[in-house]
């Protein structure tokens, strides 16, 4: 049996019989090692398992995972709520739209869909039910809105495609996510006000709007923080790495200082949470170093690319193929294991086919969008079902709408490039 034939078939034997995916890619990239090469490479997998991790720009993972758990549990979204409901003010189906614009108001903070999720999900649902909307809606609504954290930049699956792609400019992958991130929230939005208009959602939401002014100043801390974050990095007062350090600081001093809503015991709950959660993504980014290693020196990967390639001469064919199942995926798996399985595989294919790395990174990053909020897996209907006390089950009547929307607009991003490409390219970054 060959080398490559054994990574694959492991790995796949492995994820059937309900092994984490971190533990299936380090088995089976270690069996891969063993039987196709000799006993130094096997000598040598502590080495490759520390070396995929001991990367500068991976630091600002879990810096911006603690940085959304402390925007998230100090007050930051409640006051963006009330700024929400201050814009949009009452009217059938204006607490939905709220709860998107906070959504996407918070992913520029955390880069983390399921943080997002959790966030506006603690605060919106109960008020959203109490206004008329069923519970399986608001999760439905919360948990595809959310989604857009991993589109809008500080975005931590967009780090880990940097990292894996050599040569791509973080910064400019931060600046590709923003209009594609902006349009998926209004494409999810229109079926959201559709829907609650025709079912007649939210008829309980009252007349009283807050007042703007007061409502712009209680959320000007939490506003200021993608500014802090995207204006350091545009300046170049830091780099993306650095703008996570600084996040945390200012976070901190925001939830500390500023709302007094967290004292040292919060601060401590904060800081092992994120640990806790840091140290999971570490580890699969750790064993899934092995599987790509092993991959690419048996030449795994190679042959696979190949094949992909020889399915068809036509790009648009073949990247509607990739999109595909990357889409599948997004059902199964979470986003840094889709990452760290497929881009491998698909570098080869992006250079066979001229395919702009930016561009395909955002396409990416939108399949692994949906991926969170279409069942079964769903990372975030997860969060959103469980604060809302439903089955998951209960929302796909719901959330068919907004993955319906989502895929349209990845659809308008494949046919015009420039969506995501304009703002990188007027900012003078590399694409």
């Amino acid at each position: 049996m060959s080398a490559n034939l054994v990574l694959l078939a492991s790995f796949a034997a492995l994820l059937i019989a309900g092994t984490p995916i971190a533990v299936a890619l380090g088995i089976s990239g270690v069996l891969a090692i063993f039987v196709g090469l000799d006993m130094d490479a096997v000598a040598n997998i502590s080495t490759i398992a520390y070396s995929s991790i001991a990367k500068y720009p991976l630091i600002a993972i879990p810096l911006f995972i603690l940085t959304g758990m402390i925007f998230e549990r100090s007050g930051v979204a409640a006051r963006l709520v009330l700024l929400a409901q201050a814009i949009i003010g009452p009217r059938r189906g204006g607490l939905a739209l709220v709860a998107i614009l906070v959504t996407l108001i918070m992913g520029g903070m955390s880069g983390s869909g399921p943080a997002d999720a959790a966030a506006v999900a603690t605060v919106m649902i109960p008020s959203m039910v109490r206004a008329g909307y069923p519970r399986e809606f608001s999760a439905s609504i919360i948990a595809a809105s959310a989604s857009t954290a991993i589109l809008i930049p500080p975005s931590i699956a967009l780090i880990i495609y940097s990292i894996m792609v050599p040569g791509v400019d973080l910064r400019a992958l931060f600046a590709a996510g923003l209009f594609p991130g902006l349009l998926a929230g209004f494409a999810i939005a229109l079926p959201t006000l559709l829907l609650s208009r025709h079912h007649g959602f939210g008829d309980k939401e009252g007349s009283e709007r807050p007042p703007l002014g007061k409502s712009f100043v209680g959320a000007l801390p939490g506003l200021f923080a993608p500014v802090i974050i995207l204006g350091g990095m545009r300046s170049g007062l830091f780099t993306p790495t650095e703008a996570a350090v600084v996040a945390v600081f200012y976070g901190t001093f925001v939830g500390v200082f500023l709302h007094r809503s967290m004292g040292f015991r919060e601060l401590y709950r904060v800081l092992a949470d994120s640990a806790q959660i840091s140290a999971v993504v570490m580890i699969i980014i750790s064993l899934a170093g092995i599987f790509a290693w092993g991959g690419a020196t048996l030449g795994g990967f190679d042959a696979a690319a190949e094949l992909i390639t020889s399915l068809s001469n036509s790009s648009m064919v073949v990247l509607l193929l990739v999109m595909g199942v990357l889409l599948l995926a997004g059902m199964i798996l979470d986003g840094v294991s889709i990452y760290l399985i497929t881009l491998p595989l698909l570098m080869p294919v992006m250079t066979v086919f001229g395919w702009n790395q930016v561009w395909f990174g955002v396409l990416m990053a939108m399949n692994i969008a949906v991926g969170q909020f279409t069942p079964p897996v769903a990372v975030n209907l997860m969060v959103t079902a469980k604060v809302a006390g439903i089955p998951i089950e209960a929302t796909v009547r719901w959330v068919i709408w907004p993955i319906v929307a989502m895929i349209l607009t990845i659809a308008l991003v494949i046919a015009f490039p420039q969506i995501a490409l304009w703002l990188p390219g007027v900012l003078g970054y590399e694409i």
